[in-house]
């Protein structure tokens, strides 16, 4: 079976994971999260991280990661589910196209 995309436009499209982490405002919790990412050699292309609740009591981190795979995906978000100080793990993907 071939593939209906062309080398030129699998090129031209990048896909960008993306995690909203929701976790107990502490000063390791940020550090935790990041490391995660960090063992697998991965840096965030955006990473926005915000307080909030009535004592800013948690932390609301949200991270984009492109080039990453759904799989490799779907593997970091159980594992920041497993993190200590972790409340909530959402994931999506997005996919940008270039038009020439």
């Amino acid at each position: 079976m071939t593939s209906s995309v062309s080398p030129f436009q699998a090129q031209r499209s990048a896909s960008t994971a993306c995690f909203s982490v929701t976790a107990a405002n502490d000063p390791a919790t940020l550090p935790r999260v990041l490391g995660l990412f960090a063992k697998l050699g991965r840096t965030p292309h955006q990473c926005h991280a915000t307080s909030f609740g009535v004592d800013a009591e948690e932390l609301h981190i949200d991270l984009q990661y492109p080039h990453m795979t759904d799989s490799e995906a779907q593997h970091l978000a159980r594992a920041l589910r497993g993190c200590f100080l972790v409340k909530s793990v959402l994931t999506s993907h997005k996919q940008e196209r270039m038009i020439a």
